[in-house]
């Protein structure tokens, strides 16, 4: 890997249509990082991974992680996007070596930012996360994790232990050449407000979501 004052040679990546652009560190309230920025040449996107440590190549800690504006800036109690990522850099940090990979255009499950709101508003008046989506005309489910694997292929990453509980994740890597080695779940205590949420996640998108058993209470 060849640098010149943060922008980065021709790479792997980039015959894969993701290309690595510039490395830059980032001091955050989590730990050090490197901020690696790549560009998608498929669909345009500018992506980022968060390095921490010396990644090796086996058993790497790694956050797959979909941008949401609303829980991630905004700290939405709709989701628990925002408490997922903040899991998944303290987990990195603590381990003291891994990636998270923040996945741009992945909106709403891939619908985009205006049509996430307007699910969010038809879920406001009772449809479900799936049903919102649909009634649309738009998939449950649009993201495709490419990108994410060319990262890693770039990152020299073999193997990860991948912190999701979404199954779909695991799945998408392996067609791409990932092997996942472990699956971490990010079991985030549920709120009034994301239990409906998290459960309709758990029965039409196989989100393993055990913890929500213990939560009776809320209608």
């Amino acid at each position: 890997m060849t640098e010149n004052n943060g922008v980065l040679g021709e790479n792997p990546a980039s015959r894969s249509g993701v290309e690595r652009v510039v490395n830059a560190p980032l001091h955050t309230a989590y730990g050090e990082f490197q901020a690696i920025g790549y560009l998608d040449h498929d669909r345009g996107d500018e992506q980022i991974a968060l390095v921490h440590g010396d990644l090796g190549s086996e058993g790497v800690l790694t956050r797959l992680h979909s941008e949401c504006l609303t829980g991630d800036v905004f700290g939405s109690r709709h989701c628990e996007c925002g408490d997922q990522l903040v899991f998944a850099l303290r987990a990195v940090a603590a381990e003291g070596s891994g990636v998270v990979v923040y996945l741009r255009g992945h909106e709403g499950r891939g619908i985009g930012l205006l049509a996430k709101l307007r699910a969010m508003a038809l879920q406001a008046q009772g449809l479900d996360t799936v049903e919102a989506n649909l009634v649309q005309g738009l998939p449950a489910d649009a993201r495709d994790y490419g990108v994410a694997a060319g990262i890693l292929h770039d990152l020299g990453v073999v193997s990860v232990r991948l912190m999701s509980n979404n199954p779909r994740k695991r799945e998408s890597l392996l067609r791409y050449g990932i092997r996942v080695a472990e699956e971490v779940p990010v079991l985030i205590p549920p709120c009034e407000n994301n239990i409906t949420y998290l459960r309709t996640k758990r029965a039409r998108l196989d989100h393993r979501l055990p913890h929500l058993d213990a939560v009776a209470h809320w209608s």
